[in-house]
């Protein structure tokens, strides 16, 4: 299941930076070069929540790595990649313990939006390898399966690691990930953590972003100041910031916004809302 988006301290500090050392385009970088990056301006359906015959115009879709793509529309695959997915709880705490990030006392460290979730241990090399070797297992069926992208969820898990972790970890554990991914032939997508967009770009090898709630949150230009036209937007009907026409009218919003239930059930649910800009 996708985070909510988390407000940062010292985003509007981030984004004076990122505006200071992106004095050019970015281009991509060789390695993903072979990809095919998502359409821009495109009509996105978000569909963690359960995968369902997209509504009508839609051109970009977003399915968990369980699922598969949406017939005939370009569909990226959604990987946890740096927390533990519920449904492999038993198997990471009796078969992967040692990769599971421990407080002081021995106790797995949790995410507490998602109590569900255990974070994972980028702190050393050889954690990342394995690791890296583990999640690749998941981009690859993303790949087998006919995926065009995957984008990679709680880059920002450092934040949640009692200090334990560092950005480094994250970002260093990303680009195995984003080498892997290229390897598949899948563009790779930043998910969140918009303080971190320049060297995501630059450092990691991220060919997108995908932001949760960047109007929300005022930080959308920290992804299009890096990654342009290649970012996407997911706003909540639950915490708005003025109405979705507000969300549209702001220059700053992506020409890629969509506007989803907060929990991203399908149709059939009375709490299904979905729109775009």
């Amino acid at each position: 299941m996708t985070s909510p988006a988390r407000a940062l301290a010292g985003t509007a500090l981030a984004a004076v930076a990122l505006a200071a050392c992106v004095a050019a385009p970015l281009t991509s970088s060789a390695s993903a070069l072979a990809v095919e990056l998502p359409p821009t301006g495109a009509v996105l359906d978000y569909q963690l929540g359960a995968a369902y015959t997209p509504p009508s115009g839609v051109t970009l879709v977003t399915r968990d790595s369980t699922a598969g793509p949406a017939a005939g529309i370009y569909t990226i695959c959604y990987v946890n990649g740096f927390q533990t997915q519920p449904a492999d709880r038993a198997v990471w705490l009796n078969q992967r313990g040692h990769l599971i990030l421990k407080d002081s006392s021995g106790r797995p460290i949790i995410d507490p939006n998602w109590p569900d979730e255990f974070l994972l241990d980028t702190s050393t090399s050889a954690k990342r390898t394995e690791l890296a070797s583990i999640i690749g297992r998941t981009i690859d069926t993303c790949a087998a399966k006919g995926f065009k992208a995957v984008e990679v969820d709680n880059l920002d898990s450092y934040l949640r690691s009692r200090g334990k972790l560092s950005v480094d970890n994250n970002l260093a554990y990303a680009k195995l990930l984003a080498d892997r991914s290229h390897g598949k032939g899948l563009a790779i997508g930043q998910k969140n953590s918009a303080e971190q967009a320049y060297r995501g770009r630059t450092e990691v090898g991220f060919d997108f972003a995908v932001s949760e709630e960047c109007h929300r949150w005022e930080e959308c230009s920290s992804y299009s100041d890096v990654y342009e036209e290649h970012v996407m937007d997911i706003e909540y009907t639950d915490d708005l910031r003025g109405t979705f026409e507000d969300v549209c009218n702001d220059p700053d919003t992506p020409a890629t916004t969509t506007l989803r239930d907060r929990y991203l059930v399908d149709p059939d649910d009375s709490d299904y809302a979905f729109d775009h800009c």
